[in-house]
């Protein structure tokens, strides 16, 4: 299994797709950047063996969850002039784009294809679909 299904990942990395769920211009564009930027997460800084990615629409809310197969959770740096350059600004984004509507835990149901043992990282963000054109 490679890092993560990257099918998936061009799917909702592509902002038409979250269009076609009658999602609004900014909702869409905060989710595409959340979710690259724990995609990113789970490729580059966990361990283990592969990453899931999940969406679901649902309550008033769009929730995104990524499973990967490490058990530490995300870290959320100190960021200082001497280290804005060199990244650490991920978990920063999704918290300040998401009110702080996002965490982590061992495990977050979800009804999608077999996931790796780790953790599950997730935000949500307010969603009202629009009117059917």
């Amino acid at each position: 299994m490679g890092c993560i299904d990257l099918h998936r990942v061009q799917l909702l990395g592509d902002p038409a797709v979250l269009r076609e769920l009658r999602l609004g211009d900014e909702l869409v564009d905060d989710a595409t950047l959340c979710t690259s930027e724990l995609v990113t997460n789970a490729c580059v800084h966990a361990k283990g063996d592969g990453a899931a990615l999940w969406l679901a629409v649902e309550k008033g809310r769009l929730r995104v969850v990524v499973y990967d197969g490490d058990e530490s959770p995300p870290v959320m740096r100190g960021l200082t002039p001497e280290t804005w350059e060199t990244g650490g600004r991920g978990v920063h984004l999704v918290d300040a784009l998401t009110g702080g509507r996002w965490g982590h835990a061992p495990d977050v149901p979800y009804a999608g294809p077999p996931r790796p043992a780790g953790k599950a990282v997730w935000f949500d963000l307010p969603a009202q679909r629009l009117a059917a054109p």
